[in-house]
């Protein structure tokens, strides 16, 4: 894919992962929670560019610190959810306010990390973009899921995430 394609393939996803969070979503059971990641990480790998061949050191360090940096990120993300579950034992998820600033902190860590390359004269691929945000929606994903697996169906309660005052229940308005 061309450069202008990957950007719009980021931003498309950024922008319905980003708005899709704030609401609350059923954590599925099924297995599937890898697929999206795993999709962007290898049409990330497949493109020719994402080690500078002029600045082999650079751009991998520069690489490995994106990869970093969206594993914080993901961690970050998951762990400033709430989840809960229902009566049913269905188990549900809803970010929190932290989970905006988790995701505030790694946009600028990651302009930082682009101004940093583009500093030292590395040639920087979309693709090592598409590559640290497969990396941090795989990580979201399991412990999102992870997380849900750990709670009692029975408890229908909040478990609160990091930096959530809030313990409450929330539950379905009936029609």
């Amino acid at each position: 894919m061309s450069g202008l394609t990957n950007a719009l393939v980021i931003a498309a996803v950024a922008a319905v992962v980003i708005t899709r969070q704030f609401s609350a979503r059923r954590i599925g059971s099924d297995r599937r929670w890898w697929i999206v990641p795993v999709v962007l990480g290898v049409v990330a790998l497949r493109e020719p560019g994402l080690i500078d061949p002029h600045h082999q050191i650079e751009s991998s360090l520069l690489l490995g610190t994106e990869l970093v940096t969206a594993l914080a990120i993901g961690a970050g993300w998951a762990w400033t959810t709430r989840i809960w579950t229902e009566p049913d034992g269905s188990a549900w998820s809803r970010s929190t306010k932290a989970s905006g600033a988790v995701w505030i902190a790694g946009i600028c860590l990651r302009l930082g990390l682009f101004g940093i390359g583009a500093q030292l004269g590395v040639h920087q691929n979309s693709s090592a973009v598409m590559l640290g945000l497969a990396a941090t929606l795989l990580v979201r994903s399991g412990l999102l899921t992870w997380r849900a697996q750990s709670l009692e169906p029975a408890a229908a309660g909040v478990t609160p995430a990091y930096g959530d005052g809030e313990r409450r229940v929330l539950r379905k308005e009936r029609l």
